[in-house]
């Protein structure tokens, strides 16, 4: 089992930036794949980015691209989104989320959740 924590979010004007952790624990993280989603109200989870834990290969949506990084520092098993240029459309609760292997591009495949974190971006 594999448990997720995310931190960081927050309100912030457009344009702004914050930062988002993931903290994983109870299970080696090396052969992982771990990825952001975010569901904001009425709306279905969208997935928002990926990192192979092996090598750092990473994987965005076209509606985040050049905007935001996610990154992992493999001795802590965390993870993180850098989230910047923010828009009122990011605003969303944010899940950070974890499976075994699999393609770093699919959203396929995610067995373990986090509980999400708030981000609100302001006009």
């Amino acid at each position: 089992q594999v448990q997720l924590v995310e931190s960081g979010g927050g309100l912030v004007q457009a344009g702004g930036s914050l930062r988002l952790s993931c903290a994983a624990s109870g299970r080696t993280f090396s052969s992982h794949i771990m990825g952001w989603f975010r569901q904001a109200p009425g709306k279905e989870r969208e997935f928002v980015t990926a990192v192979r834990w092996s090598d750092g290969l990473t994987y965005y949506a076209d509606s985040v691209k050049g905007r935001f990084t996610i990154s992992r520092d493999a001795a802590k098993n965390a993870g993180y989104l850098q989230m910047n240029s923010l828009k009122p459309e990011d605003t969303a609760v944010y899940y950070c989320a974890a499976k075994i292997g699999g393609v770093v591009s699919s959203r396929i495949g995610y067995a373990y959740w986090g509980q999400g974190t708030q981000v609100t971006v302001s006009s």
